[in-house]
């Protein structure tokens, strides 16, 4: 996770510092809306580099302090990034199939972080572990969506018929998955 989480948000790093970089899809919604684009990816980044550190069971026992700051600059990266990649859904390619499908993945990455801080405020850490961790999944959609970039590109599906689903299973696949974990992990707490 950490590995692809570096790799990605190095991309997204590269593609705001370096505009020669950028392939030409990419330079297109920088053209388009440059001020989502740099706050969608730079803040992007940023979470999605926070993201694993905060999952260290060990760091967070160790450095407290440094845990709930850090929580706290992954929270409003989140809410930045979220927001600018609302307003970039709207003008993405492939109609309006992936502009739906990139809005409701920003409306949930919002909805998600802003559960987390609600519970950690409230002082119940499981819930807002749990949270985190779905926010965390929707985070990640940055990197499913690259891998099945990718392996639509090798597959040879054209990218036009491609994005639209690409728009939806980058991250509702993360949701499941988490949220199966999570109830897996609650019917075995309460089976003991």
């Amino acid at each position: 996770m950490l590995l692809l989480a570096i790799g990605t948000a190095s991309y997204a790093v590269l593609n705001v510092v370096w505009p020669t970089f950028r392939p030409p899809f990419v330079s297109n919604i920088f053209a388009e809306t440059p001020v989502a684009s740099y706050l969608h990816l730079g803040f992007g980044a940023i979470a999605m580099l926070l993201g694993p550190f905060q999952f260290s069971a060990a760091l967070r026992k160790k450095y407290l302090t440094m845990h709930r700051q850090s929580g706290k600059l992954y929270v409003v990266s989140v809410f930045v990034s979220s927001i600018s990649g609302f307003i970039l859904a709207w003008q993405s390619y492939g109609g309006l199939v992936t502009h739906v499908g990139f809005a409701m993945m920003a409306l949930a990455w919002f909805y998600a972080t802003a559960m987390a801080y609600y519970f950690i405020r409230k002082g119940e850490i499981q819930a807002h572990r749990q949270w985190m961790i779905r926010s965390y999944a929707i985070t990640l959609a940055g990197v499913t969506l690259r891998i099945y970039l990718g392996v639509s590109f090798a597959a040879g599906i054209p990218f036009s018929e491609f994005y639209p689903v690409l728009s939806w299973i980058a991250w509702v696949p993360n949701l499941l998955v988490v949220e199966w974990w999570i109830l897996s992990c609650r019917q075995a707490a309460t089976a003991k």
